[in-house]
């Protein structure tokens, strides 16, 4: 499929005014989100828990966990972030995209709104 990239902007939940705006890898595969753990200190927001993690060759890291607002194409949600280290790469993962109802479109590797089922919902009339 390729690699894709998004300009995000990550906020403080409680001050959304703190923030800051970076390009984030599109990783469809990794159910959550990393950001740089220092850009997220230096926005206020601070670590909820830790998730133990699997990595691509197997060995598994144990990172810190919260959640901040992620703006991305004008859409803005909370969504859970991972506190990254200085190796990890940015990621915009799924638990985002979905909060966000972005997809990625196979063709132009770009985000698209995602097509939103009510499944719930009766037709009028």
């Amino acid at each position: 499929m390729g690699i894709s990239y998004a300009r995000v902007r990550v906020a403080n939940l409680v001050d959304p005014s703190r923030g800051f705006d970076d390009d984030f890898l599109v990783d469809t595969g990794s159910l959550y989100s990393f950001a740089p753990k220092q850009q997220l200190a230096a926005i206020g927001v601070t670590p909820t828990g830790a998730k133990t993690l699997r990595l691509a060759d197997g060995s598994q890291v144990r990172r810190e966990i919260g959640d901040v607002f992620f703006e991305v194409q004008g859409e803005r949600r909370a969504t859970p972030v991972i506190f990254g280290e200085a190796r990890d790469e940015k990621i915009l993962g799924v638990l985002s995209l979905e909060a966000l109802a972005l997809t990625v479109n196979p063709m132009t590797r770009t985000l698209e709104p995602m097509v939103i089922l009510a499944v719930g919902s009766r037709p009028v009339g």
